[in-house]
């Protein structure tokens, strides 16, 4: 392979769209170290999650599996590895806890390339672990027809350590350039670790730790609190398409490292952005935790699951959530009962359609909507939680007489980042009724 000059690369990057992304980068950093200094023991739940995710996510793209309650348990050491693909599971959890807890110690030189491959498979028995490949290796592919084809030919093995000697070498040097920016400098590394292929096994996964490495080290810690390896499971075509074009014309010199910086910048805006939008939610202290759904909810295109909303507040619980669905049912007959600006308060209708997908409309539903009904009652502004109002007669009647379309139509509508018809957000109230949970 062609020794690499990242500096000279870095000049060819410098195209409008790449620009635009690493300005983004930078002014989402100075908002999130402020926020990290301030609110450090608010993430510490994020932190969890994240780590949850990223051993999961990471594994998973290399087709490595195991149950969301054996995941779980494994990332916080509360089991033990009952098979090879828990045992490499293990193994990601320990060397993400060794880069988040010791980034600062962990220079990129190949002899701790090496040492964090040995403990990848420090749990599987392995003698590949730690050692570079010992046989040339391929990146294959498989079509429809179930053909396998050679996609790319990496370094042969006997090249393997001067490569990626050579690497870290270009990498580390290019640091000091007084014009090198890291978030360019690493995907353009961790594309040709990629092209080297050092191991027998592992490196997809080596490829993200490195990239979390390398980052952390340069003062881009968001992938402590949101999972960049989830972000790229979940776009991992566009990532392979990406990793593809950057890699033709490799061993030649003369592949474009744009796609795949692209690529990577691009996920790591997506890392910013969700952070951003947690922490907005997280920091927004006076807010109930109904209101902070519902901020989350507002927030959402489309369909929203409970474990999102728990990924975005742990603090709060499914439990939360059912009753939180349980508050709007009756808040919708309470302001009609009332009789008065009706008209604002449809967004309740959006709400309950966003969060019943969520809800099991079971016998325990049923109990909480009693317990909220007997403490609702307790306040006569609460109307409809009254014992001599019959709750399901009530809804039939605001949904026969389209007591909200006008202001659901007409306001609710014009604040929605979605299409939900009022048509779409009655037929949840009224699966509701039909449930009889009420």
């Amino acid at each position: 392979m062609n020794k690499p000059n990242y500096v000279s690369g870095i000049k060819a990057l410098l195209q409008p769209d790449i620009v635009s992304m690493l300005t983004k980068i930078h002014e989402y950093k100075g908002q999130q170290t402020l926020f990290i200094e301030a609110e450090s023991d608010t993430l510490t739940q994020l932190l969890e999650i994240a780590k949850i995710q990223s051993t999961e996510a990471s594994n998973k793209i290399e087709g490595i599996y195991t149950s969301d309650d054996r995941i779980k348990k494994i990332v916080l050491d509360k089991t033990n590895p009952r098979n090879r693909s828990e045992q490499e599971i293990a193994g990601y959890r320990d060397v993400l806890a060794t880069i988040h807890e010791n980034y600062d110690y962990i220079p990129l030189r190949p002899g701790m390339i090496l040492q964090l491959h040995r403990d990848l498979y420090k749990y599987s028995g392995s003698s590949i672990g730690g050692s570079y490949k010992n046989t040339d290796n391929v990146i294959a592919e498989e079509d429809a027809e179930g053909n396998r084809f050679v996609r790319f030919q990496p370094v042969p093995a006997w090249e393997t350590p001067e490569a990626i000697d050579d690497i870290c070498t270009a990498y580390n040097e290019a640091l000091q350039a007084p014009d090198a920016d890291p978030l360019l400098l690493i995907p353009m590394f961790i594309l040709d670790f990629l092209c080297i292929h050092p191991f027998n096994d592992g490196n997809g996964r080596m490829s993200r730790l490195l990239t979390l490495l390398l980052l952390y080290r340069s003062g881009y810690i968001v992938g402590k609190y949101i999972s960049i390896e989830k972000i790229i499971e979940q776009s991992k075509d566009t990532y392979y398409e990406a990793l593809q074009y950057s890699s033709e014309n490799w061993h030649e010199g003369k592949n474009d490292y744009a796609p795949f910086v692209q690529y990577m910048l691009g996920v790591l805006v997506s890392a910013h952005r969700e952070f951003a939008s947690r922490v907005e939610v997280l920091s927004a202290k006076n807010l109930s935790k109904p209101e902070r759904i519902r901020e989350i909810i507002k927030g959402t295109l489309g369909r929203i699951t409970k474990s999102e909303i728990m990924e975005q507040c742990p603090d709060i619980s499914q439990v939360t959530v059912q009753r939180t669905l349980a508050d709007k049912i009756f808040a919708i007959g309470d302001y009609y009962l009332a009789g008065r600006e009706i008209e604002k308060h449809s967004r309740h209708l959006y709400d309950i359609c966003k969060l019943l997908p969520m809800v099991k409309l079971d016998d325990k539903f049923r109990q909480l909507v009693l317990d909220v009904r007997k403490e609702r009652a307790k306040n006569n502004i609460c109307r409809s939680a009254q014992d001599s109002v019959d709750l399901p007669a009530l809804l039939s009647r605001i949904i026969r007489e389209d007591v909200y379309k006008y202001g659901y139509n007409y306001l609710t509508v014009r604040l929605l980042d979605e299409e939900v018809s009022y048509e779409q957000a009655i037929s949840a109230l009224k699966e509701i009724i039909e449930s009889g949970v009420l």
